[in-house]
């Protein structure tokens, strides 16, 4: 069988790389040496393709850990991901200019970030509307406010109805909605985002926490950026409770753009009770 992978045994645990033709910048190679060099990574680090620097350890890569857990691995935009849905239309459906169609997409979907994300920002909600505020899945504003009692700083600026002023948005970066066409010319919806604001407060919150015990324990790690949280603690416990909260905001998040996609604005919003992670 043809080996698709190299493997880096420098440092304690190995490092399978799948980038064969792609250049792997050195920023990149030093972030995944002091990853593996980490006493908690379980089995080996694995590499993508698309593999390039971050916040102390890389994009594109795969670090499983056991009794401890990096936050800033983890990152900021929680949750982040894909969504695809399959219409009923069919390339020869489509107009020949998609530019209406991408307005009213626009148009329904706050996008991009104004103001330094302070009232007036293009891409939140200036008033929550009734398919995003009535649609909210059960238990999310209780599992917030549960969370803002037991971390009462990382609630500071932040409440529920904040929240929501990004639910149902793209942001910025690398998130989209995309028109696109599969082999059979059938015309699918996809896009990409995350857990927005909330979940990189969340995710920026418990980074700084665990650099702080980093500091207290007289822990030297390689990167500042690889403090972690060992499980049995109860920042980690919290950790966790914190992402599976962010995680199902994002789906939410996804699940209110493709309605209004898909929709143009002018459909049901989704049942409250299909926002699972």
């Amino acid at each position: 069988m043809t080996t698709t992978f190299t493997v880096d045994v420098s440092q304690r645990a190995p490092i399978k790389m799948w980038t064969a033709g792609v250049p792997v910048e050195s920023a990149a190679l030093t972030q995944l040496h002091n990853v593996a060099s980490l006493p908690f990574v379980h089995r080996h680090v694995a590499v993508m393709p698309d593999v390039h620097w971050g916040m102390g350890a890389t994009v594109g890569s795969v670090i499983p850990t056991k009794g401890a857990i990096v936050p800033a691995a983890v990152g900021v935009d929680i949750g982040c991901g894909m969504m695809a849905q399959r219409t009923t239309l069919t390339a020869s459906d489509l107009p020949d200019s998609l530019l209406v169609l991408r307005t009213e997409i626009e148009r329904n979907i706050p996008h991009g970030r104004t103001n330094n994300g302070r009232p007036g920002d293009r891409g939140a909600w200036g008033d929550v509307p009734e398919s995003v505020s009535g649609a909210v899945p059960n238990g999310m504003a209780a599992g917030l406010q549960e969370l803002f009692a037991k971390h009462p700083v990382l609630g500071k600026h932040w409440s529920m109805e904040r929240a929501l002023s990004h639910a149902g948005t793209l942001g910025t970066g690398n998130h989209f909605v995309e028109v696109c066409l599969d082999e059979e010319s059938r015309v699918w919806v996809m896009l990409h985002s995350g857990s927005r604001g909330i979940g990189n407060r969340i995710g920026t919150y418990f980074i700084e926490r665990a650099k702080e015990d980093m500091r207290r324990w007289f822990i030297n790690l390689p990167d500042e950026d690889l403090a972690y949280l060992p499980q049995g603690s109860d920042l980690f416990d919290d950790y966790v409770t914190a992402v599976k909260w962010a995680q199902q905001y994002a789906v939410f998040n996804r699940q209110l753009m493709m309605a209004a996609a898909r929709c143009r604005g002018k459909c049901p919003s989704p049942s409250p009770a299909i926002a699972k992670p």
